[in-house]
C-alpha cells in the first residue's frame, strides 16, 4: 500500500465516493483549486473496518454534496489540489442460480433446466418489443475488508473506469467465485494557499513601518 503519508499541516485529505462524485461532481485534476462540503471529519467503525485502519488514519475528512442537517453551518475544505490517488478495493464476486424469492418473485415459476427465464415487457407495435429477460444468474460481490490500495492519478474523472471487465461466462457454465477489484473512491490532497496570509503579514509589516515613520517625523 502506499505509505499515504501527506503528513504537511497545510494539507487536508478528503475522501469522495466515486457513486457520489459520478453522480454530482465535476472533472479537476492535480493543480486545480477546489471547494468541497464535508459531511464529517470523524470516519465511522464501519469506514474504519472497509479501509483498514491505516489508510482510514489518514483521512482527515469526508466529502458529500448533500448536507445532512442544513441548520448546521457548513463545513468546506478548500485550496489547491496537492495530489490524487485512487482507491481500488478488492472484491469477493460470486454467482448464485436465480430462483423464486432469490431474484425472481416468490410465486415465479422455475424454468425447467436449460431453459431461459421468460421475457417479461410489453409490445409495441410493429413488431417492436421493450422489456427484459432475466439471466440465469445472479452476481452477488461483496468487498474484502482492508483490502484496498492506493493508485496515483491526475485526476478525479466524472465516472471510475478502473474496475476489471467481467469475463464472459455462458449461461449453462458453472459460475465460479472469483476476485475483482474496483476503484470505489478517490483520496485528494487539498493543500491550503498561504498567499492570503503572507500577504496579510506584509500588510501588517508596512504598516507597522508606516507607523514608525511618522512617529519619528512627530
Amino acid at each position: 500500500m502506499d505509505p499515504v503519508t501527506p503528513g504537511a499541516p497545510d494539507v487536508t485529505r478528503v475522501w469522495l465516493d466515486t457513486w457520489e462524485w459520478a453522480c454530482c461532481g465535476d472533472p479537476f485534476g492535480v493543480g486545480d483549486e477546489v471547494d468541497l462540503l464535508v459531511r464529517t471529519r470523524t470516519p465511522s467503525p464501519a469506514f474504519i473496518q472497509s479501509v483498514g485502519p491505516e489508510l482510514a488514519a489518514t483521512i482527515d475528512a469526508i466529502e458529500s454534496h448533500h448536507q445532512e442537517t442544513p441548520s448546521t453551518p457548513e463545513d468546506r475544505v478548500q485550496g489547491r489540489v496537492r495530489g490524487i490517488h485512487a482507491v481500488v478495493q478488492e472484491h469477493i464476486e460470486t454467482r448464485h442460480l436465480r430462483r423464486p424469492g432469490f431474484g425472481a418473485p416468490p410465486d415465479a415459476e422455475m424454468p425447467a433446466e436449460g431453459e431461459e427465464w421468460p421475457f417479461t415487457g410489453r409490445d409495441l407495435g410493429n413488431g417492436v418489443m421493450i422489456g427484459s429477460r432475466p439471466s440465469t444468474w445472479m452476481i452477488e460481490s461483496v468487498p474484502v475488508p482492508g483490502a484496498v490500495t492506493l493508485a496515483p492519478r491526475d485526476r478525479v474523472p466524472r465516472e471510475a473506469s478502473d474496475a476489471e471487465a467481467a469475463p464472459h461466462i455462458t449461461e449453462s457454465e458453472p459460475p465460479p467465485e472469483r476476485r475483482t477489484t474496483s476503484v470505489v473512491a478517490w483520496v485528494v490532497d487539498v493543500a491550503s494557499e498561504p498567499g492570503d496570509e503572507q500577504e496579510s503579514d506584509e500588510d501588517l509589516e508596512e504598516h507597522s513601518h508606516g507607523q514608525e515613520r511618522g512617529q519619528s517625523r512627530a
